[in-house]
């Protein structure tokens, strides 16, 4: 994020600084924890008043949300640098509640689609950046322990939502379930309004939302295919684990509603864990880890055939997924020249993750709607972060390569001196 000159350097830590990360949390559950929550969602509109559509036509609505989310928050990245966070936080606020509340009396697609998938998109978008780009301005050194916790939110979002959903159906219907998630949500967002205060004054200038010299780096673009391939296969048992519980095993309806919660509760301790471990390891090596262990997971989902099979799958799968996808912006800073591009990198490179939600989902229902069924789905989730991995990998390689030219080059000539001196 470009900053002043001016803007002095950050704390690292204190009251204020852990106060700005609560805020951030509270703002992930509202936007990645509602999308977390949408595979309930997808479960009961297909058992009832969508059950004409395709499992396929359904997750559009959810993918739209993703796309939504990270698309409009690389754009609404130059409006925070210029100083407008209380209105992209107020801006998503009113649009994530209104979503909720209007879809709470949808019943038709088309409304179901503006209001969850397109309102709640938007605001989402709005809340992204500001969720993951506060804290960063507060710690220095305990950053990436702080983009965990923060990551973190939308785990925890996607396991109290779905149960809240879930409970508040038997009980006062569909209406009221969705009403009271919109509350919920503006308490909370209400909070982050109150507490959030960047440090340090605002850029003078906007931040360029295209790095021109990364159209010419091999590590950068290997980068971005690996985010889209990998977007396009992890999110799928997200949307699908509880249709594929109430298929496959004998789980009943509403413990296969419950495993998307436990599933995001893996989720939630494997976007805090891996960010730890990458202070020592390196974000980059716990990244291809966290890829590998989801690939391994992915290929063995149509062996669990039990509840109890299925629910370790849930947690295993929650957890290395959760640790890639908040992996994914320290491993970026890692292969940077420099931090000044950081931003507008971010936003190319999630523009690949986007369109990799976008279409990722939709395929998935697809091909579970088939004579594949699930297995295919499996393989199809499988293989596509695989391809990410093997691009990720030649991204890494390509990296360190560059790296020992570099650092090959600025020792030669402190050799040369001292053969010149003796």
């Amino acid at each position: 994020m470009p900053q002043s000159p001016a803007s002095p350097p950050p704390p690292n830590g204190g009251l204020q600084a852990w106060v700005q990360v609560v805020g951030s949390v509270f703002m992930f559950m509202a936007s990645w924890g509602t999308l977390n929550t949408f595979g309930v969602f997808q479960t009961y509109y297909q058992d009832n008043f969508l059950s004409s559509y395709s499992p396929a036509d359904i997750s559009w609505i959810g993918t739209v949300q993703g796309f939504l989310l990270i698309v409009i928050g690389v754009l609404s990245g130059p409006i925070y640098d210029l100083g407008y966070l209380k209105l992209l936080i107020f801006t998503g606020t009113v649009l994530v509640v209104l979503g909720l509340l209007t879809a709470s009396v949808a019943y038709h697609y088309y409304s179901i689609f503006l209001s969850l998938g397109v309102a709640v998109g938007l605001g989402s978008g709005c809340l992204f950046v500001p969720s993951i780009t506060i804290t960063s301005t507060y710690f220095t050194t305990k950053r990436p322990i702080t983009t965990g916790i923060t990551a973190a939110g939308g785990s925890v979002g996607g396991v109290i939502f779905p149960i809240v959903f879930r409970r508040l159906l038997d009980t006062v219907g569909y209406g009221w379930a969705c009403r009271t998630l919109g509350l919920i949500l503006a308490a909370l967002l209400a909070i982050s309004l109150i507490i959030s205060k960047p440090y340090g004054p605002p850029s003078s200038s906007m931040r360029r939302l295209v790095d021109p010299r990364a159209l010419s780096d091999p590590s950068f673009l290997l980068f971005s295919l690996a985010l889209f391939f990998a977007f396009i296969g992890f999110y799928v048992p997200f949307f699908y684990i509880s249709d594929y519980a109430q298929a496959k095993t004998n789980a009943s309806a509403q413990f296969a509603f419950y495993l998307l919660a436990i599933q995001n509760a893996g989720s939630a301790f494997g976007r805090v864990i891996p960010n730890i471990m990458a202070v020592r390891a390196g974000a980059l090596p716990v990244l291809l880890g966290c890829m590998f262990a989801t690939i391994v997971l992915a290929y063995s989902w149509p062996a669990t055939s039990t509840v109890a099979g299925v629910t370790v799958f849930s947690v295993l799968y929650g957890f290395f997924s959760g640790g890639l996808v908040s992996l994914l912006p320290s491993a970026l800073i890692a292969l940077s020249p420099d931090l000044s591009v950081v931003g507008s990198r971010f936003g190319m490179c999630f523009s690949f993750a986007g369109l990799g939600l976008l279409i990722g989902n939709p395929i998935a229902g697809v091909i579970v709607s088939k004579d594949r069924g699930f297995l295919g789905q499996a393989l199809f989730t499988g293989s596509a972060v695989f391809v990410g991995l093997i691009l990720m990998s030649l991204a890494t390689n390509i990296h360190k390569k560059r790296q020992s030219k570099l650092e090959a080059s600025d020792t030669a000539p402190s050799v040369m001196m001292v053969a010149n001196e003796a």
